[in-house]
C-alpha cells in the first residue's frame, strides 16, 4: 500500500481512531492490508470482518502480536494496537481501496507517468486472462494482480490496496453473482481499459437468466473512464452488443476473437494438442506464431484478449507473445496436467458452467490419440438455479456425443449428468455415478490403466479438485 498517515486513513474511510501509546494522527501507515490475521506481519493493516464462520475481530490480539501497524474494526478490541472503528469493515475496505488508487494515479502523474487501470470480466476465463496478461505487462514494470480468484468484494480491492507509487499497472479481475456488484467494484478504480470475455450461463441463477448477465457484465464498459477503452470478443453477440454502451462513455473499442469481426486480435490455424494450443494472432497487420502451454482450445480466446489489451498499451506483438509462451498453466486447479504420459490427469475443477464443461471436456476428446482412453470426472455446476437441470442433462449428452469412453459423475446435484448419459446410450459401464469422492476415488485407482486420459471438473463447491490432487499424485 502506498504511504499514508494514520489521520489520512481515519479520513478516507470516516472511522473513529482510538491510538495506542506511540502513535499519533501522523505516524505513517504503508504496508499490507489483509483480512487474513495470519497473513500479518510487521507494519501491515488488519481488517476484522465479521464471516459466515467466525469473526475477524476474535483475531485482532493475534494481528497485534504479528506487529500489525493498525486494525480496521466495527468494535474497539482489547489489543496493543491502533485501531480505527468503522460501521462497516468491508465498506471501509473498498473507500480505503479508492482513496490509494487515487492517490497512486495522482503520484503518477506528478511524475509525467501514468498508472494504468485494466479491469476484467467475463462469465469464464476471468483468471486464466487476468494471469496472461499480468505476465506480460510484469515485463514492462510493476505490475499488480489478483492472486488466485480474488475478484469479489472483499478480494477486489485488497487487490487494488496492494499498489505502489512504483506501480504502472493494476490488473482487477471482477466477479460477480448478482447485478450491481461489477458496477460497484469497478466503480472503486474506474478502469482505463474494460475487458469483457463472454456473457454465459455461469452464475445464470442468482442473475436471473442470460439477458441479466449480459446487463451485470456490462457494467465493467459503463465504469470506463471517458477516454478509455472496452476490449471486447467480437465472437460473442452479447458481448459485441456491449460498443455502443461504450461509446455512451466516449470509449474505443478494441476486438479480438477468431472470426471475421475480430478486426484488431484474430487467431487462425488453431491446432490442440496435448502439450498445449499452437495458433497464428493477427495483431495490428502483424502476423506471428503462438505456442500456448496452456491447455485447451478455449484459453486461445483469453490469450487474444491478453494481447489485445497489452499491445492497447504500449507492449509490441511480439513481446506479447514471447511473454505469453512462457506460461505453463492458467491456474492451479485450472487446465492443471498432474499425474504422467502413463495416465495423465487435467485437475479443472476450481470452477464450472455449462461453457466451461463444454470447453474442457470437448478438449480432453480433442488431445486422446490412437489407442488412448478418454475418462470424464464430473461433478456438480453451482449456481444455475432454475437452469440446473437442463444444463447438467446437456453435459451429460455432450459427453456422449464426443465418445467419452469412461464417465464418472460424483455427488447428488450432479446425479442428472449420470441419468443422462445412461439414457443416450452409456449403460454398458461406460457411465457410473458415486455420491463421494471418495468413493470414486478407490474406483479410479482400480480402473485407470496406461494410456488414459483423465479430466476432473467440477465447480469449486464440489471439492472435486482434491480428488484430482490425490489423483495426481497416485498415478504421478
Amino acid at each position: 500500500m502506498i504511504a499514508l498517515t494514520i489521520a489520512q486513513l481515519a479520513h478516507a474511510i470516516a472511522g473513529e481512531t482510538r491510538l495506542t501509546a506511540g502513535d499519533t494522527p501522523e505516524t505513517v501507515v504503508s504496508g499490507l492490508v489483509d483480512t487474513d490475521s495470519r497473513h500479518i506481519g510487521p507494519g501491515d493493516v488488519f481488517v476484522a470482518k465479521p464471516g459466515d464462520v467466525t469473526d475477524g475481530h476474535l483475531f485482532v490480539e493475534a494481528a497485534a502480536s504479528a506487529g500489525a501497524a493498525l486494525a480496521i474494526v466495527e468494535r474497539p478490541v482489547e489489543a496493543d494496537v491502533t485501531q480505527i472503528v468503522v460501521p462497516d469493515a468491508v465498506a471501509a475496505l473498498a473507500d480505503l481501496a479508492r482513496e490509494v488508487v487515487k492517490r497512486a494515479r495522482d503520484a503518477a502523474a506528478q511524475r509525467g507517468d501514468t498508472l494504468e487501470v485494466v479491469g476484467i470480466t467475463g462469465s469464464n476465463g476471468k483468471t486464466t486472462t487476468k494471469n496472461l496478461l499480468a505476465r506480460i505487462l510484469e515485463g514492462e514494470g510493476e505490475t499488480i494482480a489478483p492472486k488466485a480468484s480474488f475478484n469479489n468484494e472483499v478480494g477486489a480491492p485488497l487487490t487494488m490496496l496492494r499498489v505502489t507509487e512504483r506501480t504502472r499497472f493494476l490488473v482487477s479481475e471482477f466477479g460477480a453473482s448478482a447485478p450491481g456488484e461489477i458496477a460497484r467494484l469497478a466503480g472503486l478504480v474506474e478502469p482505463d481499459v474494460g475487458v469483457v470475455l463472454m456473457v454465459g450461463m455461469a452464475h445464470a441463477g442468482g442473475f436471473g437468466g442470460i439477458e441479466a448477465t449480459f446487463h451485470a457484465k456490462s457494467e465493467l464498459v459503463r465504469a470506463i473512464r471517458s477516454g478509455g477503452l472496452a476490449i471486447l470478443n467480437a465472437d460473442d453477440a452479447r458481448v459485441a452488443a456491449m460498443a455502443p454502451i461504450a461509446a455512451e462513455q466516449s470509449a474505443g473499442v478494441r476486438w479480438f476473437g477468431r472470426g471475421p469481426a475480430a478486426t484488431d486480435v484474430r487467431a487462425d490455424d488453431v491446432v490442440v494438442t496435448a502439450s498445449g494450443t499452437s495458433f497464428v494472432v493477427t495483431a495490428d497487420g502483424e502476423s506471428l506464431p503462438v505456442r500456448l502451454r496452456v491447455l485447451g482450445e478455449h484459453h486461445v480466446m483469453n490469450a487474444l484478449a491478453a494481447i489485445a489489451s497489452a499491445t492497447a498499451l504500449g507492449v509490441s506483438p511480439a513481446d506479447a507473445v514471447a511473454r505469453l509462451e512462457t506460461v505453463e498453466i492458467a491456474e492451479r486447479w485450472r487446465m492443471q496436467p498432474l499425474g504422467s504420459d502413463r495416465v495423465r490427469i487435467i485437475n479443472d475443477a476450481y470452477n464450472a458452467s455449462p461453457d466451461s464443461m463444454s470447453a474442457a471436456l470437448r478438449t480432453l476428446a480433442q488431445i486422446t490419440g490412437p489407442g488412448e482412453r478418454t475418462v470424464a470426472v464430473l461433478g456438480a455446476m453451482s449456481e444455475l438455479g432454475e437452469y440446473a437441470e437442463e444444463e447438467h442433462d446437456r453435459v451429460g449428452l455432450l459427453a456422449v456425443r464426443l465418445g467419452i469412453q469412461r464417465i464418472v459423475v460424483i455427488g447428488s446435484d450432479a446425479r442428472r449428468m449420470y441419468l443422462e448419459a445412461v439414457a443416450q446410450g452409456s449403460w454398458d459401464n461406460e457411465a457410473v455415478f458415486f455420491e463421494t469422492a471418495d468413493e470414486a476415488f478407490h474406483y479410479l485407482r482400480g480402473e485407470l490403466r496406461d494410456g488414459d486420459r483423465v479430466l476432473v471438473k467440477s465447480s469449486n463447491s464440489a471439492g472435486l479438485r482434491f480428488l484430482g490432487d490425490r489423483l495426481g499424485e497416485s498415478f504421478s
